[in-house]
């Protein structure tokens, strides 16, 4: 392993957060965060963003905006229908 630099930890920092790299290309920016302090701030940062993201995504819409979205949604379905007839 070679520490792969800043630019393509940066460039590859996405897919690492998402476990998307070969195991080499994966050890060499893991090396390269653990002796770079502005990487690793970044890494850092998408970490949280990246759990943020993960939970939201677990999280149900209150069941008023749900039936809000549903009726709107079923009114322009239904001026769609009267537009074609």
């Amino acid at each position: 392993m070679t520490d792969c630099g800043c630019e393509k930890a940066k460039a590859e920092l996405e897919e690492y957060l998402h476990n998307e790299l070969c195991r080499e290309d994966a050890a060499d920016i893991r090396e390269h965060m653990e002796s770079c302090p502005d990487c690793s701030a970044e890494l850092r940062v998408g970490v949280a963003i990246t759990e943020v993201v993960q939970r939201a995504c677990k999280e149900s819409a209150p069941e008023e905006l749900r039936m809000v979205v549903l009726t709107r949604i079923r009114d322009i379905q239904a001026g769609h229908g009267a537009l074609v007839d």
